[in-house]
């Protein structure tokens, strides 16, 4: 989710699958039947089967898994058919959220989906009420020792990188979509160390929450991500360093 910082995100999704390694494989599965399934097989001629293998190995899927799903994808073997699309909301207090859907019944996910935010104090909006908010980007992020400010931005700012933000103990590098394959390369090739990779939705504008506030759209997050649908969560929503340890 796109509220904590980049590294407080990648610590909650490590520990989401230590303890749902199903689910989590689950989802990375479907991303890449769809993806196979719209660009084809190979990974070199399809960022979105790259991207969601890269996903998948984040995750720890075994490449025979891995494999199968990308056969399922291009009808070598038979698989479900899942449909692509993206829901809009609000969390309690205001705080804007765009979810990524893959579903093989939209008829179940939509009732379902408006239930998790009415019961958590939010709202389902209609399409476009929050996407303004947001942009798509290519996130690659790197420990802080893995080099310096200077020498990474030395590396992907002639690789055509837009940003370098310091996130506590990591690095987090931005770039347009056609930008991310070239950046993600020139890290590569500098030989530094990528913790997380892939496209993200940035908010150009953020709500900070602390106390029960900050607790009640952690809940609504926590609930969206835990349906087998959502394959990401991302919100504007910011809680201090401070307040995140004091929440646990």
């Amino acid at each position: 989710m796109a509220g904590h910082s980049a590294w407080k995100n990648i610590k909650h999704r490590k520990a989401a699958v230590d303890a749902r390694r199903g689910k989590m494989w689950s989802k990375c599965a479907r991303a890449i039947i769809v993806a196979a399934r719209v660009g084809g097989g190979d990974p070199a001629a399809n960022l979105s089967l790259r991207y969601a293998i890269d996903e998948a190995r984040f995750f720890n899927m075994p490449r025979e898994t891995i494999e199968k799903a990308i056969k399922k994808g291009t009808g070598e073997l038979t698989g479900e058919h899942y449909e692509s699309f993206t829901y809009e909301g609000y969390g309690p207090s205001g705080v804007a959220m765009m979810l990524e859907i893959l579903t093989d019944n939209r008829n179940r996910t939509s009732p379902d989906i408006k239930g998790i935010f009415e019961d958590h104090g939010g709202n389902l909006g209609t399409s476009g009420c929050v996407s303004y908010m947001f942009q798509s980007l290519g996130e690659i992020i790197l420990l802080k020792s893995a080099a310096t400010e200077e020498r990474l931005m030395e590396v992907v700012l002639d690789a055509g990188a837009e940003d370098v933000r310091t996130q506590g103990e990591m690095w987090q590098v931005l770039c347009k979509p056609a930008s991310f394959m070239a950046v993600r390369a020139a890290v590569e090739k500098a030989g530094l160390a990528i913790q997380s990779s892939g496209m993200t939705m940035i908010p150009s504008t953020m709500v900070t929450l602390t106390g029960e506030e900050a607790k009640r759209v952690l809940a609504l997050i926590e609930a969206l991500e835990d349906n087998d649908d959502v394959q990401k969560v991302h919100a504007n929503l910011e809680i201090p360093d401070s307040e995140l340890a004091a929440l646990g």
